[in-house]
């Protein structure tokens, strides 16, 4: 299992990028699992349901699941949130792992930089970046991708996945 950061600012495209990679990848015969961190209180379950009322009552976890998919939720109460590397052990076996966000993590990244946010680049201070995708070329020697071009990025990641 590979491990590939999607790094940026926000605002910088990143989700429209991976959803546009997905279908591409899958297609090239990869499976692909996603963590997406997020810095506000998500909610993935709705109030007054079930599993809304089980998680309020005090369950740490809850797996909810149905024929058509399953979530497990996990309430940290107070805790710190766990690591990456405790989110990734979580996950069943596929062939790359897409990491949305955790931009300062020590693994591979792609960073996705869009002139229009007007935020310095996040590669000259990060040796873990591996190319860049920006609608502008980096003043760096760093390998450059068409942020309009998915189809580029995926064979790019396709060859790094090897």
């Amino acid at each position: 299992m590979k491990i590939l950061g999607i790094a940026g600012y926000s605002g910088s495209g990143k989700t429209t990028l991976i959803e546009k990679l997905l279908p591409l990848l899958n297609a090239a015969g990869l499976s692909v699992s996603l963590i997406k961190q997020s810095h506000h209180d998500i909610q993935v379950d709705v109030a007054g349901k079930d599993s809304w009322r089980h998680r309020q009552a005090g369950a740490q976890e809850i797996l909810l699941t149905s024929p058509y998919r399953w979530m497990l939720v996990g309430e940290l109460r107070g805790a710190p949130e766990p690591a990456l590397e405790d989110h990734l052990a979580r996950l069943s076996a596929c062939d790359l792992v897409l990491v949305e966000g955790y931009k300062h993590a020590a693994h591979p990244k792609l960073e996705v930089w869009r002139a229009a946010n007007a935020k310095p680049w996040l590669h000259p201070d990060d040796r873990h970046f591996i190319a860049v995708i920006a609608d502008q070329t980096p003043d760096s020697p760093i390998h450059h991708l068409d942020l309009n071009a998915p189809e580029s990025v995926a064979a790019f990641i396709l060859a790094w996945v090897g």
